[in-house]
C-alpha cells in the first residue's frame, strides 16, 4: 500500500497535522499502536499558549470550538511553603493567555475533526527502511507494510522515526515524577482543599509535591524527587498503600495538608522519569522524513511548552507543505529551519526553570519565576 503522507502517532501534534493538512485539501493517514481513541487516559491539564499552541489552533479552524472545553478558573496558580503556608496565590484572571484544557478533550476535538479512517489504529511502528528518493518503507507490528513520500515521526520520547535522521537519544534529567490521584479531593479535608483552584505548587531542595485540579473536582498530583532512577528498584510500586507510605517518609517534616496527597491517593503510583532530548537539537536535511513535537525537542514539563510546540509544529509543517510553490524537499527545509530556531530556547529554558524548582535555594526560585521574591 502507498501513502503519500505517512503520520506515526496519534498525539496532539500528529492530529494537528494531519488537521491542517485536511484544511488544505490534501489527505494524510495517522498511524497509532493503540486499538482505540480510548486505550487509555490521556493525562492532565494542558495550558495552551497564545503565541503557539491557540495559533495552531486557529489554522485548524478549531479555535472556538478549543474555547468551549476551556476549564473555568483552572489558570489560577499557588505557592505554598511546605509548612503548607500560601506563598502566593493568583487567581485564574480569564484573560485567555493560557487558558487550561483537559489534554484527553483537547485530543478528542482533532480526532473528531478528521474524516473517519485518518487514524489506523492498532498499527504499532516495528521498523523503518528507507527506499531512495526519500521514499520510506514503513513495516507494522500486525505484519502489514507501506510505502510512503513523506514519514512524519510524531511518536514522541522514544520515536522509532528519528533515528532515520538523528542518533539523539533523550537523557535522564535527575528527576522521577512518580504521579497519584484523588478522585474524591472535594469531600476531602485539607490536602484536598489546599489545592483549591487550578495548579498547587510546594517546592523543597530536591524535591517537591505539585497538583492540578480537574474539572470534575478530582486532583492529580506529582510527587518530584531527585533521585537516581535505580531509586525506583527498592520500591514494590504494586503495592499501593506501601509505596505511598515509603513516598510520604521523604517528606517527613512537611505539612500534613501536603503528605495527605500522597497518602490519601486512590490510584496506584505511576513513575514518571523526566527526560529530555540536547537544547538546540537538529539534524541534516533526510529526503522525505521529518519530526515534530516530543520527537524533535523532547523538553521537562518546567516551562509548559512541550503540548504547545507539538501543536505548533504541526500547524506548521501542514501549511508549509500545502503552500510550498517549490515541492515537498523545500517545504520540509523551511520548516525545520524554523522548528530548529524556535524550539532551542523552550528547551533550555526548561531546563533553567527545572533547575530553580529544586536548587538549594527553593522555594525561592519558583516565587521568582512568578515574579515574588519573597524571603522563605
Amino acid at each position: 500500500m502507498t501513502n503519500p503522507i505517512a503520520i506515526i502517532d496519534a498525539g496532539l501534534g500528529g492530529l494537528m497535522l494531519a488537521r491542517v493538512l485536511q484544511v488544505h485539501g490534501i489527505a494524510a493517514t495517522v498511524y497509532e499502536a493503540e486499538i482505540s481513541a480510548d486505550a487509555r487516559t490521556q493525562g492532565g491539564l494542558l495550558d495552551i499558549h497564545e503565541d503557539n499552541g491557540q495559533l495552531a489552533l486557529k489554522a485548524a479552524g478549531l479555535y472556538d470550538q478549543f474555547l468551549g472545553i476551556v476549564i473555568p478558573g483552572a489558570d489560577a496558580k499557588r505557592i505554598v511553603g511546605k509548612d503548607g503556608r500560601i506563598l502566593m496565590n493568583r487567581p485564574d484572571i480569564g484573560q485567555g493567555r493560557r487558558p487550561e484544557v483537559d489534554r484527553g478533550a483537547l485530543r478528542r476535538l482533532l480526532l473528531d475533526a478528521l474524516p473517519a479512517g485518518t487514524v489506523r489504529w492498532g498499527h504499532k511502528l516495528a521498523a523503518t527502511r528507507a527506499l531512495g528518493g526519500g521514499r520510506h518503507e514503513v513495516s507494522f507490528a500486525d505484519g502489514s507494510t507501506i510505502e510512503t513520500a513523506l514519514l512524519v515521526g510524531a511518536d514522541g520520547a522514544w520515536s522509532r522515526v528519528r533515528p532515520l535522521v538523528s542518533p539523539a537519544m533523550p537523557a535522564y534529567m535527575g528527576t522521577l515524577f512518580i504521579e497519584t490521584f484523588l478522585y474524591d479531593s472535594a469531600a476531602r479535608g485539607n490536602e484536598g482543599g489546599l489545592v483549591a483552584e487550578g495548579t498547587l505548587m510546594a517546592a523543597a531542595p530536591g524535591k517537591g509535591i505539585f497538583a492540578h485540579r480537574h474539572g470534575d473536582g478530582s486532583v492529580q498530583v506529582y510527587i518530584a524527587l531527585n533521585k537516581a532512577q535505580s531509586w525506583c528498584d527498592g520500591i514494590d510500586w504494586s503495592d499501593r498503600t506501601g509505596a505511598l507510605a515509603g513516598l510520604a517518609a521523604e517528606f517527613a517534616d512537611w505539612s500534613p495538608a501536603l503528605t495527605g496527597l500522597i497518602t490519601e491517593s486512590e490510584t496506584r503510583p505511576v513513575v514518571r522519569p523526566i527526560y529530555a532530548l540536547p537544547a538546540g537539537h537538529c539534524w541534516d536535511r533526510t529526503p522525505g522524513v521529518t519530526l515534530l513535537g516530543d520527537a524533535a525537542h523532547l523538553m521537562s514539563p518546567f516551562a509548559g511548552e512541550g503540548a504547545n510546540l507539538a501543536l505548533y509544529d504541526g500547524a506548521q509543517l501542514g501549511e508549509a507543505l500545502a503552500a510550498s510553490p517549490d515541492g515537498l524537499e523545500a517545504a520540509l527545509l523551511a520548516y525545520e529551519t524554523a522548528l530548529f530556531a524556535r524550539s532551542a530556547e523552550p528547551a533550555r529554558e526548561s531546563a533553567r526553570n527545572m533547575a530553580r524548582f529544586f536548587d538549594q535555594d527553593a522555594p525561592a526560585g519558583l516565587l521568582a519565576l512568578f515574579g515574588v521574591p519573597v524571603a522563605v
